[in-house]
Parts: C-alpha cells; structure tokens; sequence
C-alpha cells in the first residue's frame, strides 16, 4: 500500500481493478486543480476588486468559491464511484452532475438579489475558474499513464 491510499482505496483496488486506475486519475486531476485554479482566482478576485471595489471583491471571492467546490464536488464523485461497476460508474456521473447543476442553479437565484455582490464579477470568476479547472483536469488525466482497457 502506497503512501498515498487509504485502507478503504486498498480494499477497493482489490476488489475491482477499475477502481485502481479511477483513483489514479482522480488524485492527478485533485493535485492539479488544488494548485492550479485557486491562483487563478486570486487573480480574478484582485482585478474584479480593482475594477468594482467591494462588490466585485465579493462577487468574485463567492463566485471562485462556488466554482473551487464545485469542481472538487466532480473529483469527489469519481472517487466514490471509484469502486463501482464500471456501468454504474457513468450513472453516477451523470446524476451527479444533474445534481451539482441544480445546486449551482440555486445559489445562483439565491444570490441572484444580494446588492452587496457585483452580479458579472462573480459570473466571469465562475466561469473563468470553472474551465481553468476543467482544463487542468483534462491535462492531468492526459498524462497521467493509466490503461484505456483494463483486461479481466
């Protein structure tokens, strides 16, 4: 057992050998996005600030937030399909995100009205953080060596 694998992940790769290249995949895209996308909010929080003051300070914090959590919302979900049988492995993604998308789409509303945050400060933030962290994600898995088929 590596340094890195829980009990838990041990017992998984055991039992379902997708679960040992899912892991793998997971915890190359979680690095990469933990020290990746919240630079770049920092960023967009700094310019929205500049740009809007204090409005578009919290607009674009909330915004990177929900955005940051968002993300690692998705790596969370591979992680716990991770020792699931393949076929279930895409239902829970896509309930997942079905789910991760009404969540969004309801802090939206609910913050659709609060004066105190810059509405497009916090639109660009999430947009901006959202596909820097898709990115970096797909990067990650791109060079991660894990096996297209994973023979029986």
């Amino acid at each position: 057992m590596s340094e890195t694998e829980t009990p838990t992940e041990k017992t998984e790769q055991q039992e379902n050998p997708h679960a040992k290249v899912v892991l793998t995949a997971a915890n190359a895209m979680t690095k990469a996005s933990v020290t990746l996308v919240p630079p770049v909010i920092v960023v967009c929080v700094v310019l929205f600030t500049i740009l809007n003051g204090l409005p578009g300070l919290f607009g674009s914090l909330v915004g990177g937030v929900i955005a940051f959590l968002s993300a690692l919302a998705t790596l969370g979900m591979m992680r716990f399909s991770a020792g699931l049988d393949p076929m279930f492995v895409m239902v829970t993604a896509l309930g997942g995100y079905v789910i991760k998308v009404a969540v969004l789409f309801g802090a939206m509303s609910l913050l659709r009205g609060v004066s105190a945050l810059h509405p497009l400060s916090l639109g660009i933030t999430m947009i901006v953080a959202v596909l820097v962290a898709a990115a970096v994600e797909f990067n990650a898995y791109r060079k991660t060596k894990i096996p297209t088929i994973i023979p029986a």
